[in-house]
């Protein structure tokens, strides 16, 4: 499919479920064509086009694995050329794997490093590369309260969120006088299928406004970091924890 060249191109990576759906709806709502990213769930990547659509936006979905660099950088190519730029990326793929360090097979820590971790070098790489030439565009990585507070049981997965949150401070700092903003936004507990299993009741307990956060409230900072109202922000991790530290 073609678009016109003048609209602003948004890919999404795990964009089929929770904060990834909530941060295409949000961006479609500004103005942006979506690239919905998936790799598993392909029902889920057309229920959150269906919602896109509903809102007067457009967009496609778009099956890859973050992990895999070269499909990523072909992938991009293509977008690059069919639509004409590459405004904005937000690198929100990720996976859990949780359990004791001391317990945890060498898969289970791999596997969630090079979702969160490899896929954000797979992914923004080319990306900047296409930026560069426009000298123009807003990366927003999505992080974790994990990475900033210890978590019994998520070592694998507060590594490579605090792994994200510094190659994200080090490229936005090479590329900021390219006319790139680089950004992350660091969720605390959100209304996702990846606490349905939590104890609510605790987990209210220990965030100071007493409840779990909605995926559009993550949404919204992110389109305000890809906005013109975040023009001289760059190489920040926000929280949106409710207050948690």
């Amino acid at each position: 499919m073609t678009v016109e060249k003048e609209l602003q191109v948004a890919i999404v990576t795990g964009g089929s479920k929770g904060i990834g759906r909530a941060i295409c709806t949000e961006l479609c709502q500004s103005g942006y064509y979506i690239v919905i990213n998936y790799m598993s769930d392909k029902d889920g990547a057309q229920e959150t086009l269906a919602q896109v659509e509903s809102l007067g936006g457009q967009g496609e979905i778009c099956h890859f694995d973050v992990r895999d660099g070269q499909a990523v950088e072909r992938i991009i190519d293509d977008i690059a050329e069919r639509l004409g730029s590459i405004d904005v990326l937000i690198n929100n793929a990720g996976i859990i794997a949780d359990g004791l360090f001391m317990m945890m097979p060498p898969e289970n820590w791999q596997s969630v490093i090079d979702t969160s971790l490899n896929g954000f070098y797979n992914m923004s790489r080319p990306v900047i590369e296409k930026m560069v030439r426009r000298r123009k565009g807003s990366i927003v990585s999505i992080s974790s309260a994990s990475s900033l507070m210890a978590n019994r049981g998520q070592a694998n997965y507060a590594a490579a969120k605090a792994g994200l949150n510094a190659a994200s401070r080090s490229v936005a700092s090479e590329v900021a006088r390219l006319g790139i903003r680089v950004n992350v936004v660091a969720p605390g507990l959100i209304e996702t299928e990846m606490i349905e299993e939590a104890p609510k009741a605790h987990i209210k307990s220990i965030i100071p406004m007493a409840r779990i956060g909605a995926p559009s409230e993550v949404a919204q900072v992110v389109d305000f970091l890809c906005s013109d109202k975040a023009s001289y922000v760059t190489g920040q991790v926000i929280s949106v924890n409710g207050g948690m530290f």
